[in-house]
């Protein structure tokens, strides 16, 4: 009898997407923003702005995302709860260890304060 062995494969781009989606799934999230340039991403121009990054090491999966939390949360919770869920779904979709996912608050969202 023939076995049929297959190999699942997901792009960095998939990774980087289905994370965005599962971060913006958290209450208090207002959305994922665009990290700043550094020097090592100077180097690979189309991950510069990404607000969301995927790393492969050794089979396990690293994932780096920056947020806008909205105003009045408590951003200790909402990245907790973001770093859970994103990993909870990365981890059930694909099947592969999910070993760190740091979140960065990177901006508030002041929707609807008075401007001066």
């Amino acid at each position: 009898m023939q076995e049929n062995n297959t190999e699942l494969s997901v792009s960095t781009e998939v990774l980087e997407k289905m994370a965005e989606l599962a971060a913006c799934e958290i209450e208090g999230v207002a959305g994922i923003c665009k990290r700043a340039i550094d020097l090592k991403d100077a180097l690979k121009a189309k991950s510069a702005f990404k607000g969301v990054t995927v790393d492969n090491v050794n089979g396990a999966i690293h994932i780096n995302v920056f947020i806008s939390a909205q105003k009045g949360v408590k951003v200790r919770e909402v990245a907790e709860a973001v770093q859970n869920n994103v990993k909870d779904r990365i981890q059930t979709m694909t099947g592969t260890a999910v070993t760190k996912v740091n979140v960065t608050v990177a901006d508030i969202d002041l929707k609807g304060e008075e401007e001066f």
